[in-house]
C-alpha cells in the first residue's frame, strides 16, 4: 500500500462516463483485498452495506468480510463492478448477495433490508454510502433534475433505509452514515452535494439520540478526497489532476482507509461510540 500512497500524490489527469468504473482508474485504488488484514472483529455479523460496487462501498465489504461478517451489497443496476465486489468478498469465504437497486424511493430501500434479513437471518450492521455528486462552476447550471438526484440518493435513502432497518435491529447493532468533510469545508462546484453531506451528518446525530436508547449505535464517516471512480466521472479532468494533494498528508486517500474507520465503528470496540463523526481527511478538519 505504500506504493500506491506515493501514486495518489501524483494522480494524472484523466475522465470517465458517470458512475465510473474501478478498471479504469489511474493508478488503481487499494480495496484491501491484499492490503487489509482481519482480526476477527465482526465474527458472525450480518451488514448491509449500500454503494457497493466501487470505491469506499467496495472496501468496506472486503474488510467486512476479512473481518469474519457476511454482507449484502448495492448498487445501481447495470453495474459489472457489483458483481466484482460479490467475487471479492466471496473469495475471502463469506456469504455476499449482490443486489442490483436504485434507492431513490422508499420501496428499493424496504426491498434492500427485506433481501438482508430474508437471505443472511437479520441486520447487524447497515451501512448507508450510496451517494451521488457532480460538479458545476456556476449557481445557474446546477440542473433542477440533479438537485432532486442528489437529495433522493445523499438524504432521503439514508432516512428510508433507517426507517425500514428498525423493526430488525436490536440491542448491539451499528447504523454508519457516511458524509464527506464537504459539510464542514465546502466547495462551490459541489454546492448540492455539500449541503446533502451537512444534512447527512444531522440526520445521524439525531438518530444516534433517538435509537440510543435500544442500545442502537448510530455513528458517521466524514472521508476527505478519496480516490473512487466518481471523481474522473463527475469532475473537470484539470480538477482530477493531482486530486488530494492540497491536503496536510499531500495526498487523496485509499477506499481501505477509510474502510478501516467503518471496521472500528460497527465492531464491540466502538461499543460506547454513538453520535460522532469519524474524519477520514489526509489532516482536513471536521468540525
Amino acid at each position: 500500500m505504500a506504493e500506491n500512497r506515493e501514486e495518489l500524490s501524483k494522480i494524472p489527469s484523466q475522465k470517465q462516463e458517470w458512475p465510473g468504473t474501478e478498471s479504469e482508474l489511474k493508478p488503481a485504488a487499494d480495496h484491501g483485498q491484499k492490503t487489509w488484514t482481519g482480526r476477527d472483529r465482526l465474527t458472525g455479523k450480518r451488514a448491509l452495506i449500500t454503494g457497493a460496487d466501487s470505491g469506499i462501498g467496495r472496501a468496506v465489504a472486503v474488510a467486512f468480510a476479512k473481518e469474519g461478517a457476511d454482507v449484502v451489497v448495492v448498487d445501481l443496476p447495470g453495474s459489472d463492478d457489483l458483481e466484482e465486489t460479490r467475487r471479492l468478498v466471496e473469495a475471502e469465504g463469506r456469504t455476499c448477495v449482490a443486489l442490483p437497486l436504485d434507492l431513490r424511493t422508499p420501496e428499493a430501500n424496504k426491498e434492500a433490508v427485506e433481501t438482508t434479513v430474508k437471505e443472511l437471518g437479520g441486520i447487524d450492521i447497515l451501512v448507508a454510502n450510496a451517494a451521488y455528486q457532480m460538479t458545476h462552476p456556476d449557481l445557474d447550471q446546477f440542473p433542477d433534475d440533479q438537485i432532486h438526484q442528489t437529495f433522493e440518493t445523499n438524504v432521503y435513502s439514508p432516512f428510508w433505509l433507517v426507517k425500514a432497518a428498525d423493526k430488525h435491529l436490536s440491542e448491539g447493532a451499528s447504523v454508519i452514515f457516511t458524509a464527506s468533510v464537504q459539510a464542514y469545508d465546502p466547495s462551490e462546484p459541489l454546492l448540492d452535494y455539500a449541503a446533502t453531506k451537512a444534512a447527512v451528518t444531522n440526520l445521524g446525530m439525531n438518530l444516534a439520540s433517538l435509537l440510543g436508547e435500544r442500545g442502537i449505535r448510530v455513528n458517521v464517516v466524514a472521508p476527505g478526497p478519496i480516490w473512487t471512480p466518481l471523481i474522473p466521472a463527475t469532475m473537470p479532468e484539470k480538477k482530477v489532476e493531482g486530486f488530494g494533494s492540497d491536503t496536510p498528508l499531500g495526498r487523496a486517500g485509499d477506499p481501505i482507509e477509510v474502510a478501516s474507520a467503518f471496521v472500528y465503528l460497527a465492531s464491540d470496540e466502538a461499543s460506547y461510540v454513538s453520535g460522532a463523526v469519524l474524519g477520514v481527511t489526509g489532516g482536513r478538519p471536521v468540525f
